[in-house]
């Protein structure tokens, strides 16, 4: 079921969104749980990491610990970027696809679809869809309410398109 293909968001809605949800911190802290993938999606995550890009909304590249190539950061406190994630429960969701939860909705930006879930603190967190392998992105305290997590996915768009292909993630 393809519950992003025909639910595309532009970025002005998308800036609306996180603006009015009040998107904050999802990991502020020094490490990161670092995700084991299969070989496949490992090899992806590889190739993500290499095509990253050096800043992200304005913040300089800061990865997190424990080194890995399936995670980045960007500024302090850390945009965070996990790759070979789960997929996240929300992301078969009914209720999700026929837009009829409150904190999770499917959109697209720059040719990247993405699930956006407000998490229990009301912090938001990102996670590819309609690719390959999932990533997710989650942001931190302090970043300012409107337009810096739509910047955050668009300065990311680049590197997914290259390194991750569109399709169907596995069922893990």
């Amino acid at each position: 079921m393809n519950i992003f293909r025909h639910r595309p968001i532009g970025v002005p809605a998308l800036a609306l969104l996180i603006g009015v949800a009040g998107c904050s911190s999802a990991d502020d802290s020094a490490t990161v749980a670092v995700p084991s993938p299969d070989a496949k999606t490992a090899a992806q995550c590889r190739a993500l990491h290499e095509v990253l890009p050096r800043t992200v909304d304005g913040r300089k590249r800061n990865d997190p610990e424990p080194r890995s190539a399936f995670t980045a950061g960007w500024g302090s406190p850390a945009i965070i970027l996990r790759c070979g994630i789960t997929r996240p429960p929300k992301m078969i969701d009914p209720e999700v696809a026929r837009g009829e939860d409150p904190d999770a909705i499917g959109g697209g930006v720059n040719g990247v679809d993405w699930l956006m879930e407000k998490q229990d603190d009301g912090t938001w967190r990102f996670t590819t869809a309609e690719r390959e392998t999932y990533v997710q992105v989650s942001l931190p305290d302090g970043m300012s309410q409107q337009d810096d997590g739509a910047q955050v996915l668009i300065d990311l768009a680049a590197a997914v398109k290259k390194a991750i292909p569109e399709g169907i993630a596995s069922m893990t």
